[in-house]
């Protein structure tokens, strides 16, 4: 699932139509996902509607299905759009777990995604990369705790309360030696 709803306010712009190198951000978190095996890829959107672009190379990998579930109440927070997320896998009974990756975190490729699902193969219930010890995205989850998530979500925080509350439920998945993690939040962040 990747969440691409946000405004973008602090960067003047919605993330998921912000280019890197001629390639918008959301069509290189559908491809990461492709590149790991995950599908169907759901892509949240919201204050902006954005349909993901066929994936470059796709003739070399197995291209999944891509789904875009959109989020009215987009303004409201990140928890909203991790809500819309789970309600639309959760429609498709054989998918027992799923991967929630965010639009703005480029540097999330297909490695940090095959990690987290290792985790949640081996059996975690949850599962979050971590970068030198400190837990981020992307966040792996088993069908039983989905509910519950929902519930537990607000503002714009996604399941990071979900999985301060329930420590022992989650196994962090180190992700630091695939390089440090961040954001596009704001301009500066952008490479020049």
């Amino acid at each position: 699932m990747v969440l691409a709803a946000g405004a973008g306010v602090r960067l003047g712009r919605p993330k998921a139509q912000v280019e890197l190198d001629g390639r918008r951000l959301v069509d290189l978190a559908v491809e990461a996902c492709a590149h790991a095996g995950l599908d169907p890829v759901v892509v949240v959107t919201g204050a902006a509607p954005v349909e993901p672009e066929p994936l470059a190379g796709s003739d070399q990998l197995q291209t999944p299905e891509v789904v875009v579930a959109d989020n009215p109440e987009w303004d409201s927070g990140q928890a909203s759009s991790l809500r819309v997320g789970l309600a639309e896998v959760g429609e498709r009974p054989d998918i027992d777990a799923l991967v929630v990756t965010l639009v703005d975190t480029p540097g999330v490729g297909a490695e940090h995604l095959r990690r987290v699902v290792a985790a949640l193969a081996d059996g975690a219930t949850a599962a979050v990369a971590a970068y030198r010890g400190q837990q981020r995205t992307p966040v792996g989850l088993l069908r039983e705790v989905w509910a519950e998530v929902a519930d537990a979500v607000h503002g714009d925080e996604g399941a990071r309360a979900w999985l301060r509350e329930h420590p022992g439920l989650v196994t962090p998945v180190e992700c630091g030696d695939l390089g440090p993690w961040r954001d596009i939040d704001v301009p500066a962040d952008l490479p020049s």
